[in-house]
C-alpha cells in the first residue's frame, strides 16, 4: 500500500525558506508522477508543483522562481524547496503520487498535510 508522509512545514517569516519533504512507502517515488499540492482556509486545494516519472516538471504561475519539486530516488523521498515565501503562501502542503496513463483519472494517494504558516 502507497503511503506518504510529509515533514518539514511550519512558521517562517515573509521572505524565508521551507523545505517539505515526503517519505513515500510502497511504491518507488520516481515510477509515477508526484506532486506538491496546498489548500488555504476556505480556498479549493491547488496543485503547487509536479515531476513526472521522466523528470519533467510543472509549476504553478504562483510558485514559478520560487520554488522547486525534486525527488531523491535511493531515499525514495519527494521534496519541495520554497524560497521568497509570501504571507499568500500559507497552507496546508499535502504530498500526491498519480497513477494512470494520464493526469485525468487514474489512482491517487495523498499524505495528510503539513502546515506552512507565513507571516508578514
Amino acid at each position: 500500500q502507497v503511503q506518504l508522509v510529509e515533514s518539514g512545514g511550519g512558521s517562517v517569516q515573509a521572505g524565508g525558506s521551507l523545505r517539505l519533504s515526503c517519505a513515500v512507502s510502497g511504491t518507488i517515488v520516481g515510477l509515477s508522477v508526484m506532486g506538491w499540492y496546498r489548500q488555504a482556509p476556505g480556498k479549493q486545494r491547488e496543485l503547487v508543483a509536479r515531476i513526472f516519472s521522466g523528470g519533467s516538471t510543472n509549476y504553478a504561475d504562483s510558485v514559478k522562481g520560487r520554488f522547486t519539486i525534486s525527488r531523491d530516488n535511493a531515499k525514495n523521498t519527494l521534496y519541495l524547496q520554497m524560497s521568497s515565501l509570501k504571507p499568500e503562501d500559507t497552507a496546508v502542503y499535502y504530498c500526491n503520487s498519480h497513477f494512470g496513463p494520464s493526469l485525468v483519472g487514474g489512482m491517487d494517494y495523498w499524505g495528510k498535510g503539513t502546515l506552512v504558516t507565513v507571516s508578514s
